[in-house]
């Protein structure tokens, strides 16, 4: 694979999108940071904090979560820049399709097979939202690339 067909993106954008994404996401892992806070305030040591599961977990979350937001970000400045999107409008059709393609099978699985609650499904579609189309809309005010 050659990075010649990658587009070039500004990466001020990208730190943009990454910031953006990650306090979007910030939300959804609150019960386990909380758990590794918790675990934190009652350990003697920071060694002793450090070994175990809580912070574990909540550091490989956190690991995860800014290398996935890094790419969707790019992923997404990619599209606007490749696709020519320069308005709002335009950018909130990208980032309502890039919805419809991450989000609605997870949701669809959600109601139909898993049967969540109506307010755990609410909460997940906002939460698509705001990272799918809240993204597009920042990245397309912020730019892409350097003119």
């Amino acid at each position: 694979m050659s990075l010649q067909y990658l587009p070039y993106v500004k990466p001020s954008a990208i730190a943009i999108g990454t910031i953006f994404t990650q306090a979007a996401t910030l939300s959804s892992g609150f019960p386990i940071i909380g758990a590794a806070i918790n675990k934190a305030k009652t350990s003697d040591t920071p060694e002793e904090f450090l070994r175990t599961r809580e912070s574990a977990s909540a550091l490989a979350l956190y690991g995860a979560s800014v290398v996935g937001s890094g790419l969707q970000t790019y992923a997404t400045a990619a599209l606007l820049q490749l696709t020519g999107t320069l308005t709002y409008k335009g950018a909130a059709y990208l980032g309502g399709l890039v919805f419809a393609i991450s989000a609605v099978p997870q949701l669809v699985t959600a109601i139909v097979i898993d049967k969540r609650p109506s307010e755990y499904v609410l909460g997940r579609v906002l939460s698509s939202l705001f990272e799918t189309v809240g993204l597009a809309l920042t990245l397309n005010w912020w730019g892409t690339r350097d003119i």
